[in-house]
């Protein structure tokens, strides 16, 4: 008797981990300033809220389609149209609880003991687990500052195997703000229509984008590469919805047929009263989402330019998501108090404990040498973290 192979070797979330600690500290009344949150600190938009409300007292509160109903199906695919110029019918949608668990079932639709699916790095922490969880084997492909922490064709190619089953990519990126651009998007939907395997757009900070980025899907690339991308999105960044839980996937008929299926078994429906809620994110006013983006916009220049005004700190100004990733390597092995800081998970640690300021490790995103920072909370937050974080760094000798 005993837990089964496969649940032994993931690991908790590191994100979650560190929220849960640094709301256990706040708890006990110690002033932690936290970065290492992953959602929108702005509220949800008020006509969404109310959409939720009204479906509460309408009584639309029972079982749903598993799969999400027609209602919201048809806006996620007019947004499609609309965004990314891409037509999907019904039967190629899926609603499920969250864009992570529509990345869950694709994994659990897709993967099999002995496939391969490449995740470049840094990479967003579930990825690699999910991978694990289905019996395939994640292979890692390291990226560079250099590069803009995107994957070129000519990694990929030297990546690809006859085991490759998929490649993950994200874009706009958590951990590192940094996104695709379509030349490099066209580079890789060559590579990955030559080998024929899936590729998996994970597209949830799409709204979220600064200096005139444009975003591009991989999937709205041409007929062939659309026929091997699955794309995944969610209200949950864009609106600030994460607690309503309500992500979606586009793709080729079989997979998303076999996605529903098995959601039909595990979870069944996603929330009604979400599912209403999320219809009306999609189809009304959406001026909510440049007015986040300006504020995210303030706080990004600001984060970026004192992180790189500090001593052994380098930092790529982000172009999208609300995600400061910085380079602190340079601060291993200097030491404070008689503890020598050895990576980034001891840094992270220093910080969260000496400097009460929680982030995130960048060795949970693949990525030793670097930290992540969200700007997702308020300018005074961020002045008050960066100053300790500053202070705590001085100290290192």
């Amino acid at each position: 008797m005993g837990i089964a192979k496969r649940a032994m070797a993931i690991k908790p979330s590191p994100t979650l981990a560190t929220a849960a600690k640094a709301k256990a500290m706040k708890a006990q009344g110690i002033d932690v300033v936290d970065f290492g949150v992953g959602e929108p600190d702005f509220d949800t938009p008020e006509n969404v809220k109310q959409a939720g409300i009204k479906a509460i007292q309408s009584g639309f509160t029972k079982y749903t389609p598993a799969g999400g109903t027609d209602e919201l199906k048809d806006a996620v695919i007019d947004k499609f149209k609309k965004d990314n110029d891409l037509a999907y019918e019904r039967s190629q949608v899926l609603i499920s609880c969250g864009a992570k668990h529509s990345l869950y079932n694709i994994a659990e639709a897709l993967f099999d003991a002995g496939d391969e699916v490449i995740i470049p790095a840094p990479y967003w922490v579930s990825y690699p687990d999910q991978v694990l969880l289905n019996d395939a084997t994640p292979v890692i492909v390291e990226t560079t500052a250099e590069e803009g922490f995107t994957l070129t064709a000519k990694k990929l190619e030297k990546a690809v195997t006859k085991k490759t089953k998929a490649l993950v990519l994200n874009s706009p990126s958590n951990p590192t703000g940094l996104a695709y651009d379509r030349k490099t998007l066209e580079e890789i939907a060559a590579v990955a229509v030559r080998h024929q395997f899936y590729v998996i757009s994970d597209e949830i900070y799409e709204k979220l984008l600064y200096d005139g980025f444009k975003h591009c899907s991989i999937a709205s690339l041409g007929k062939e590469i659309k026929d091997l991308t699955i794309v995944v999105n969610g209200v949950s960044k864009s609106h600030a919805m994460t607690g309503w839980r309500i992500g979606y996937a586009a793709g080729p008929k079989d997979v998303l047929s076999a996605m529903a299926n098995i959601q039909s078994q595990s979870t069944s429906n996603p929330c009604s009263i979400s599912q209403k809620a999320a219809v009306e994110a999609l189809r009304g006013p959406q001026a909510f989402i440049a007015t986040m983006n300006v504020e995210f916009d303030k706080r990004r220049r600001f984060m970026v330019d004192r992180l790189n005004a500090m001593k052994g700190v380098t930092c790529l100004m982000p172009v999208g998501a609300f995600y400061a990733f910085p380079d602190v390597s340079r601060l291993f092995g200097k030491s404070v108090n008689g503890k020598t800081i050895r990576g980034s998970a001891d840094l992270a640690a220093y910080l969260l404990e000496d400097a009460q300021v929680a982030l995130v490790s960048g060795d949970a995103f693949g990525a030793e040498a670097y930290i992540r920072l969200s700007y997702a909370t308020s300018m005074e937050n961020i002045q008050k973290g960066l100053d300790r974080i500053e202070k705590a760094f001085s100290r290192l000798q």
